[in-house]
């Protein structure tokens, strides 16, 4: 019996599980709103996932090789889904033990209304870049200058776009970031050749997002915020023991990211910390907590376990006399990421099961025959990693695999490979996390809060860094080019490409 021959498919084929998909999510807008990710988008993913199933095992594949594709997918993610979790145990146990509300309330004393956009932007973007690391950085400093910007009465879409502005520059231009080092790998050039070139695009756009929350800042108006400030501050002062001692746990854990401890146990480093500062500084909570998980609780040893266990894995809520601190000190541990981490799985499946029969790699090698120009190369390279980051819905796959479709082209081409480089950057990690299903996209809207709709118009930084890419690449702005004297530069064989 001869074994079934496996077939390409058309472009057809590889689009009708991608507009499947788009109905579905722009029914699930419609008809769910805000609540589209407690399930329907995730189910979404999987009936999308089923159709590329029936067109791939059509195409000839065998079931086994597609579940091996989803596997291998899936497996790919998890880094993302455990340390999702721990940001989540981190979140809660930050909370119990005083560390967020003391950053809220140092930076409402600290910080006037008309600047803070401006200072959300250069805070996240600075311990971005000492850390390597976006997502720890608004797993902390994110999440309390969400809270500050509530008390000041501004649009939470509007703060977690400065706050997400600042974080992903921090995190392309950090020489500690793994997509900063992931980049240059697959172009074939030196870190801080890739980190020096990336200036000519990213400083523009940053200067450009810093003016805009500069003129949104002056022009906002903060009357209704303002007056709440002070009910605010006393709130917190009255429930929690604010200290600059609760400083130190942000500090440690940030000084242990910037010694290069892998993000996994850096997290749960700092999750650990925030339990422990619970107990010694905020004891009246520590019974108030355990009393109300198990009013029989006597010890203040059983008290303890009990408030610092629930902060890690569930929901947990510090309730006040005023409504609006209440819903600034919720949160909802492992137990509140579980949804995202859904979301993640069911992305993970739709983009193992495309890439198992070849459907992502037909359309984006259809669109490579238009790009004949050095401008219409950028801007294929960078909607070939923004449609990976749709489909495949991970960052670093949206560097990788264009990262192997385009280098030889860019080469033949004689562009240096730091042109492909930064193109990756501009097209794969910054616009992951305006992507809701993407991990990036569904991490950060589930730790800040905010869905990921409100805040992608003012994500400015992530909207602006490909667009001036493209402008560059178009008017020939700086783009490198080997001459006859050059050498023709590092090539990265397949063999080593796939290494990443």
């Amino acid at each position: 019996m001869t074994e079934k021959k496996i077939r390409e498919p058309s472009l057809l084929q590889a689009l009708i599980p991608i507009f499947l998909l788009i109905t579905l999510l722009t029914l699930n807008v419609v008809h769910f709103g805000d609540h589209t990710l407690d399930g329907a988008n995730q189910f979404a993913l999987i009936l999308a996932a089923a159709v590329a199933g029936i067109i791939a095992v059509a195409l000839g594949n065998k079931w086994t090789d597609i579940r091996q594709s989803i596997v291998k997918s899936i497996s790919s993610a998890m880094p993302s889904i455990l340390i999702l979790l721990l940001i989540g145990s981190l979140a809660g146990t930050w909370m119990l033990s005083g560390v967020v509300p003391t950053l809220i309330y140092y930076g409402l004393k600290i910080f006037h209304p008309s600047i803070f956009l401006f200072a959300s932007v250069i805070i996240g973007g600075v311990v971005s870049l000492a850390t390597g690391s976006s997502w720890s950085t608004i797993a902390t400093m994110g999440i309390a200058l969400i809270g500050i910007g509530k008390t000041l009465g501004i649009s939470e879409g509007v703060v977690a776009g400065a706050v997400i502005s600042g974080a992903y520059f921090g995190d392309k231009m950090s020489p500690l970031s793994d997509t900063t080092n992931l980049a240059p790998a697959m172009a074939g050039t030196d870190l801080f050749t890739h980190i020096r070139y990336m200036t000519i695009t990213t400083v523009p756009a940053m200067t450009l997002t810093l003016i805009i929350f500069l003129v949104i800042g002056f022009t906002y108006n903060f009357d209704s915020g303002i007056s709440d400030i002070e009910t605010v501050l006393n709130t917190i002062d009255n429930r929690f023991f604010v200290s600059p001692w609760l400083m130190l746990v942000p500090a440690s854990l940030i000084f242990v990211i910037v010694k290069k401890v892998p993000p996994l146990p850096s997290l749960l480093f700092g999750s650990l910390m925030g339990g422990i500062f619970a107990i010694i500084f905020q004891p009246h909570l520590i019974r108030e907590v355990g009393t109300m998980l198990d009013p029989g609780t006597q010890t203040f040893f059983k008290a303890s376990y009990l408030a610092v266990m629930q902060s890690v894995f569930g929901p947990l809520s510090i309730t006040t006399s005023n409504e609006m601190v209440n819903e600034l000190l919720s949160t909802g541990g492992m137990e509140g990421m579980l949804n995202t981490i859904w979301l993640i799985l069911s992305a993970m499946v739709f983009g193992g099961t495309m890439e198992s029969a070849g459907m992502l790699k037909k359309i984006t090698r259809s669109v490579i025959r238009y790009a004949n120009s050095t401008g219409s190369l950028v801007a294929t390279t960078i909607g070939t990693s923004v449609f990976f980051n749709i489909t495949a819905s991970d960052q670093y796959i949206s560097i990788v695999v264009p990262g192997r479709m385009f280098a030889d082209t860019y080469r033949e081409r004689g562009l240096k490979p730091e042109v492909l480089s930064r193109t990756l950057e501009d097209g794969g990690t910054i616009t992951s996390v305006l992507i809701p299903w993407n991990t990036c996209g569904a991490t950060q809207s589930r730790v800040l809060g905010v869905p990921t709709i409100e805040y992608i118009p003012f994500a400015f930084f992530n909207i602006l860094s490909p667009l001036f890419s493209i402008l560059f690449a178009s008017i020939n702005y700086k783009i490198r080019k080997f001459s006859d004297d050059d050498p023709p530069g590092k090539v990265i064989s397949e063999d080593e490409r796939k290494d990443y």
